[in-house]
């Protein structure tokens, strides 16, 4: 499966890559930002906890479209443009708000990064997993 969202179709028409893949039981995703869903922008003004859990909400769209969700995911990447002051604190608490609201009894491996840019000028977060069938 290459694109199981419009956003994923937008991606592979532009971009030429997939949002997501599967090999021997491990599905890769490939980076998910906080676009909305409908207008698949990044809307500006929004606040940065809004748009980490509308990533994780385009995390658990793409896990659903190949039969997963978020108790399957064995590792999280999640990139984060610092704010203005130069931190990531509100973005990463969120991530760990969505860890325990998403999957509260399965405590998976994090990789938490800050970084000066994503691929989309929009982003300011990116959220990255690796999920195993069994």
């Amino acid at each position: 499966m290459l694109a199981p969202c419009p956003y994923g179709a937008k991606q592979i028409e532009e971009f030429s890559y997939s949002q997501v893949m599967e090999v021997d039981g491990r599905v890769e995703l490939s980076g998910q930002g906080g676009w909305h869903p409908e207008t698949l922008d990044y809307p500006a003004g929004v606040p940065i906890e809004t748009e980490v859990a509308r990533a994780f909400d385009n995390v658990a769209f793409i896990l659903k479209t190949v039969g997963l969700d978020w108790s399957h995911v064995a590792h999280v990447n999640s990139y984060h443009v610092p704010e203005a002051d130069g931190q990531i604190a509100a973005a990463t608490a969120e991530v760990v708000r969505q860890f325990r609201l998403r999957i509260p009894n399965h405590k998976r491996i994090w990789t938490c990064l800050g970084v000066a840019v994503l691929g989309d000028p929009g982003m300011r977060v990116e959220i990255r997993v690796r999920a195993f069938r069994e």
